[in-house]
């Protein structure tokens, strides 16, 4: 297969497809691979050796620095199939653009976006087909850079490996999402790593994660780490509430991370004409709004799921149910309008999709 691309890409193409074996029927998230992946090396102070491989496992050294001292980060995104079969992709630039200030934070090497972008176009145009057309699903990018010194040092290393892999999947959430507000465990603090899609954070979340739910709690909501006052944002997405008839988040922060979706939910959000707030948002507030149900809806925005719709919050010994999802107009409003945007079904009125 020929692709376009500004760059010179080594395309190699797998001998042994296992698109036979695939039923977009049943799709978990994240289990299933495509064909193929795209790679780059950073190596003696550039980016070179592009190219499109077929999806295999890595071989890596014992001394590798990432394993040891975790320069290692990620996005995620998705693509979809247009209602005329074309492929459609949602805002990736902004993934560019925040994979690098990640890169930054993390002392890694910057990625020239159009690597990013091209490497992008040219696995879609060989995957296409793994993209799922049942409702609900997608194709689940992941592109991820990591150091490659094989060196035990705590020092940044000279060298890193881009790589994207494609995972065609289903619905994250099967269903709307029970969260406990965490007052005990910190996800991020102020000078920390928390703004940067780094992969230790994920590590350090998983214990406060499996003893909510030990407790019966799909996620958690972080809360400031110096007073557990404020609420920040849960565990795989950023939080937003319906509170008094308007929208309220959290400001970005050096402890948030800039979620597209949040960035794409709010500017969608205030075109219709709601008021919206991005401000410290205190538990006391919340849960009194949940009392005196001015709290009207309670949902997470991100890649993954899109619109997680949170049907219960729990606060140290105490659950608040909150309105049924059926009763909700805003949320659901937004989950369908991102949904037909997505997929090529009403007219892109924000310029966010990008046809490959």
């Amino acid at each position: 297969m020929s692709v376009t691309t500004s760059l010179e890409i080594k395309i190699t193409q797998t001998q042994n497809s296992k698109l036979d074996t695939f039923n977009q029927n049943e799709l978990a998230f994240g289990k299933v691979f495509s064909d193929h992946m795209f790679v780059a090396d950073f190596v003696n102070g550039k980016w070179q050796d592009l190219r499109i491989e077929p999806f295999a496992d890595l071989v890596m050294s014992p001394a590798n620095s990432m394993i040891h001292y975790g320069q290692s980060i990620f996005e995620g995104l998705k693509a979809y199939k247009g209602i005329n079969g074309e492929v459609l992709t949602f805002r990736p630039e902004m993934n560019a653009a925040r994979m690098n200030e990640s890169a930054i934070r993390m002392c890694m090497a910057e990625l020239p976006q159009d690597i990013f972008m091209e490497g992008l176009k040219a696995l879609l145009t060989i995957d296409k087909d793994w993209i799922p057309s049942v409702p609900g699903s997608s194709l689940y990018i992941r592109p991820f850079m990591f150091a490659m010194d094989n060196v035990l040092g705590v020092r940044p290393s000279e060298s890193y490996r881009f790589m994207i892999i494609a995972s065609p999947s289903g619905a994250y959430y099967s269903e709307p999402v029970r969260v406990k507000i965490e007052n005990h465990f910190s996800r991020a603090c102020a000078g920390g790593t928390g703004a940067a899609k780094a992969a230790g954070n994920y590590a350090a979340a998983l214990y406060p994660s499996k003893l909510a739910k030990e407790q019966g709690f799909h996620q958690l909501i972080w809360t400031d780490a110096k007073e557990h006052k404020y609420i920040e944002e849960a565990g795989t997405m950023n939080v937003m509430f319906m509170l008094d008839g308007k929208l309220v988040t959290s400001p970005l922060t050096a402890t948030i991370l800039p979620g597209v979706t949040r960035d794409s939910v709010l500017k969608l959000v205030a075109s219709w004409g709601y008021e919206v707030e991005e401000r410290r948002l205190s538990v006391d507030e919340l849960i009194e709004g949940a009392k005196s149900g001015k709290l009207t809806e309670a949902f997470g925005v991100g890649t993954a799921a899109t619109i997680a719709q949170i049907s219960a919050i729990g606060y140290e010994d105490e659950i608040f149910e909150l309105p049924a999802v059926e009763s909700r107009e805003v949320s659901p409003r937004i989950f369908q309008f991102m949904e037909d945007v997505k997929r090529g079904k009403i007219a892109d009125e924000f310029g966010w999709i990008m046809e490959i």
